[in-house]
Protein backbone atom coordinates (compact mmCIF):
# COMPACT_ATOMS: atom_id res chain seq x y z
CA UNK A 1 0.00 0.00 0.00
CA UNK A 2 3.09 2.50 0.77
CA UNK A 3 4.59 1.38 -2.31
CA UNK A 4 1.47 2.04 -4.49
CA UNK A 5 0.89 5.92 -2.42
CA UNK A 6 4.83 6.31 -3.20
CA UNK A 7 4.03 5.39 -6.56
CA UNK A 8 1.21 7.97 -6.75
CA UNK A 9 2.38 10.76 -5.14
CA UNK A 10 5.64 10.17 -7.29
CA UNK A 11 3.44 10.39 -10.27
CA UNK A 12 1.69 13.43 -9.47
CA UNK A 13 5.38 15.42 -8.82
CA UNK A 14 5.57 15.12 -12.20
CA UNK A 15 5.16 18.05 -14.97
CA UNK A 16 3.30 17.30 -18.44
CA UNK A 17 6.21 16.54 -20.33
CA UNK A 18 7.80 14.07 -17.95
CA UNK A 19 4.59 12.24 -17.47
CA UNK A 20 4.11 11.93 -21.44
CA UNK A 21 7.79 10.34 -22.05
CA UNK A 22 7.40 8.09 -18.79
CA UNK A 23 3.79 7.13 -20.56
CA UNK A 24 5.51 6.39 -23.72
CA UNK A 25 8.61 4.70 -22.34
CA UNK A 26 6.65 2.28 -20.13
CA UNK A 27 3.86 1.68 -22.66
CA UNK A 28 6.11 0.54 -25.50
CA UNK A 29 8.57 -0.57 -23.15
CA UNK A 30 5.73 -3.26 -21.83
CA UNK A 31 4.80 -3.94 -25.85
CA UNK A 32 8.24 -4.49 -26.23
CA UNK A 33 8.69 -7.25 -24.11
CA UNK A 34 5.41 -8.72 -25.15
CA UNK A 35 6.51 -8.64 -28.61
CA UNK A 36 10.24 -10.34 -27.66
CA UNK A 37 8.80 -13.21 -25.78
CA UNK A 38 6.07 -13.66 -28.21
CA UNK A 39 8.38 -13.92 -31.16
CA UNK A 40 11.07 -16.58 -29.11
CA UNK A 41 7.63 -18.53 -28.25
CA UNK A 42 6.00 -18.90 -32.15
CA UNK A 43 8.88 -18.03 -34.44
CA UNK A 44 8.54 -15.42 -36.29
CA UNK A 45 4.82 -14.47 -35.23
CA UNK A 46 4.02 -11.54 -33.72
CA UNK A 47 0.51 -12.92 -32.51
CA UNK A 48 -1.59 -9.82 -30.91
CA UNK A 49 0.21 -7.18 -33.10
CA UNK A 50 0.54 -8.39 -36.00
CA UNK A 51 3.16 -9.49 -38.38
CA UNK A 52 4.33 -7.54 -41.24
CA UNK A 53 7.35 -8.25 -41.99
CA UNK A 54 6.93 -11.31 -43.71
CA UNK A 55 8.06 -12.36 -46.68
CA UNK A 56 6.66 -13.09 -50.17
CA UNK A 57 8.02 -16.32 -52.19
CA UNK A 58 9.57 -14.80 -55.63
CA UNK A 59 9.33 -11.27 -54.41
CA UNK A 60 12.41 -9.87 -55.66
CA UNK A 61 12.52 -6.55 -53.66
CA UNK A 62 12.93 -5.77 -50.31
CA UNK A 63 11.94 -8.31 -48.04
CA UNK A 64 12.42 -6.67 -44.72
CA UNK A 65 9.93 -3.70 -44.43
CA UNK A 66 10.78 -0.38 -42.78
CA UNK A 67 7.21 0.83 -41.87
CA UNK A 68 6.39 -2.11 -39.38
CA UNK A 69 4.44 -2.76 -36.08
CA UNK A 70 8.22 -4.17 -34.74
CA UNK A 71 9.84 -0.65 -35.88
CA UNK A 72 7.44 1.04 -34.53
CA UNK A 73 7.19 -0.13 -30.75
CA UNK A 74 10.94 0.06 -31.05
CA UNK A 75 11.22 3.41 -32.14
CA UNK A 76 9.08 4.41 -29.48
CA UNK A 77 10.35 2.65 -27.04
CA UNK A 78 14.22 4.32 -27.83
CA UNK A 79 11.88 7.61 -28.05
CA UNK A 80 10.90 7.14 -24.95
CA UNK A 81 13.92 6.24 -22.22
CA UNK A 82 16.18 8.83 -24.47
CA UNK A 83 13.96 11.79 -23.85
CA UNK A 84 13.75 10.56 -20.21
CA UNK A 85 17.60 10.70 -19.73
CA UNK A 86 17.41 14.15 -21.98
CA UNK A 87 14.92 16.02 -19.49
CA UNK A 88 17.23 14.86 -16.78
CA UNK A 89 20.12 15.94 -18.73
CA UNK A 90 17.98 19.48 -18.41
CA UNK A 91 17.76 19.80 -21.99
CA UNK A 92 15.61 22.35 -23.71
CA UNK A 93 12.07 20.74 -25.17
CA UNK A 94 13.37 21.23 -28.35
CA UNK A 95 15.95 19.33 -28.02
CA UNK A 96 14.90 16.82 -26.20
CA UNK A 97 12.31 15.93 -29.07
CA UNK A 98 15.19 15.97 -31.28
CA UNK A 99 17.61 13.48 -29.82
CA UNK A 100 14.57 11.16 -28.80
CA UNK A 101 13.53 10.91 -33.02
CA UNK A 102 16.99 10.83 -34.12
CA UNK A 103 17.77 8.18 -31.74
CA UNK A 104 14.41 6.30 -32.21
CA UNK A 105 15.33 6.74 -36.27
CA UNK A 106 18.63 5.27 -35.65
CA UNK A 107 17.95 2.03 -33.70
CA UNK A 108 14.98 1.34 -36.49
CA UNK A 109 17.21 2.27 -39.58
CA UNK A 110 19.81 -0.44 -37.46
CA UNK A 111 17.69 -3.06 -37.86
CA UNK A 112 15.94 -2.17 -40.93
CA UNK A 113 19.81 -2.76 -42.79
CA UNK A 114 20.38 -5.65 -40.12
CA UNK A 115 17.10 -7.88 -40.98
CA UNK A 116 16.98 -6.99 -44.71
CA UNK A 117 21.07 -8.04 -44.95
CA UNK A 118 20.07 -11.45 -43.06
CA UNK A 119 16.78 -11.55 -45.57
CA UNK A 120 19.42 -11.50 -48.30
CA UNK A 121 21.08 -14.70 -46.82
CA UNK A 122 18.03 -16.24 -46.29
CA UNK A 123 17.71 -18.90 -48.79
CA UNK A 124 13.68 -21.01 -49.28
CA UNK A 125 15.84 -24.09 -50.18
CA UNK A 126 12.80 -23.95 -53.75
CA UNK A 127 15.09 -24.56 -56.82
CA UNK A 128 15.42 -21.81 -59.27
CA UNK A 129 16.24 -24.06 -62.70
CA UNK A 130 18.09 -21.25 -64.17
CA UNK A 131 20.96 -20.97 -61.95
CA UNK A 132 21.38 -24.70 -63.47
CA UNK A 133 22.44 -22.64 -66.83
CA UNK A 134 25.75 -22.72 -68.32
CA UNK A 135 27.20 -25.42 -65.35
CA UNK A 136 28.98 -28.38 -65.57
CA UNK A 137 27.13 -31.73 -64.63
CA UNK A 138 27.66 -35.47 -64.53
CA UNK A 139 25.50 -37.92 -66.33
CA UNK A 140 23.67 -40.00 -63.53
CA UNK A 141 21.54 -42.43 -66.15
CA UNK A 142 22.44 -42.68 -70.36
CA UNK A 143 21.27 -39.40 -72.19
CA UNK A 144 19.48 -40.76 -75.15
CA UNK A 145 21.32 -38.70 -78.63
CA UNK A 146 18.84 -36.50 -80.33
CA UNK A 147 16.50 -36.07 -77.98
CA UNK A 148 14.99 -39.35 -78.42
CA UNK A 149 14.15 -39.86 -74.25
CA UNK A 150 15.48 -38.77 -70.64
CA UNK A 151 18.73 -39.29 -68.82
CA UNK A 152 19.24 -38.00 -65.33
CA UNK A 153 22.52 -35.57 -64.22
CA UNK A 154 24.04 -34.49 -60.91
CA UNK A 155 24.22 -31.11 -60.74
CA UNK A 156 25.56 -28.68 -57.91
CA UNK A 157 22.99 -25.97 -57.59
CA UNK A 158 22.12 -23.28 -54.94
CA UNK A 159 24.92 -25.00 -53.20
CA UNK A 160 23.14 -28.50 -53.03
CA UNK A 161 23.65 -31.50 -55.02
CA UNK A 162 20.17 -32.03 -57.36
CA UNK A 163 19.38 -34.97 -59.43
CA UNK A 164 17.71 -33.81 -62.63
CA UNK A 165 16.50 -34.38 -66.04
CA UNK A 166 18.32 -34.25 -69.06
CA UNK A 167 18.29 -34.10 -72.50
CA UNK A 168 20.64 -33.91 -75.54
CA UNK A 169 20.73 -32.76 -78.72
CA UNK A 170 24.17 -34.64 -79.29
CA UNK A 171 24.07 -37.37 -82.59
CA UNK A 172 25.66 -39.51 -79.78
CA UNK A 173 24.41 -40.90 -76.41
CA UNK A 174 25.61 -39.42 -73.35
CA UNK A 175 26.90 -42.66 -71.30
CA UNK A 176 26.59 -42.80 -67.34
CA UNK A 177 29.38 -40.78 -65.91
CA UNK A 178 30.23 -38.33 -68.69
CA UNK A 179 30.89 -34.32 -67.37
CA UNK A 180 28.31 -32.54 -69.53
CA UNK A 181 27.64 -28.82 -69.85
CA UNK A 182 23.74 -26.99 -69.54
CA UNK A 183 23.45 -25.29 -72.41
CA UNK A 184 19.45 -25.10 -72.23
CA UNK A 185 16.30 -25.66 -70.13
CA UNK A 186 13.56 -27.36 -71.63
CA UNK A 187 10.99 -26.80 -68.87
CA UNK A 188 11.53 -26.60 -65.04
CA UNK A 189 12.56 -29.46 -64.42
CA UNK A 190 14.77 -31.15 -67.52
CA UNK A 191 17.89 -29.34 -68.66
CA UNK A 192 19.26 -29.62 -72.11
CA UNK A 193 22.96 -30.50 -71.85
CA UNK A 194 25.82 -31.46 -74.24
CA UNK A 195 28.34 -33.48 -73.98
CA UNK A 196 31.06 -31.87 -76.16
CA UNK A 197 33.37 -29.99 -73.94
Amino acid sequence: MMKTLSIASWWQTLGGVEKFFWAVALLFSFMFVVQTIISFIGGDDDGAFGDSDEYVDGDGGIDYQFFTIKNFITFFTVFGWVGLACLQGNLPLAQVILWSSLSGIAIVMVMFLLFSRMAKLRSSGTLLIQNALHKQAETYLRIPAARGGYGKVHIRVQGSLRELRALTDDEVDVPTGKPVTVIGIVNDSVLLVTGKM
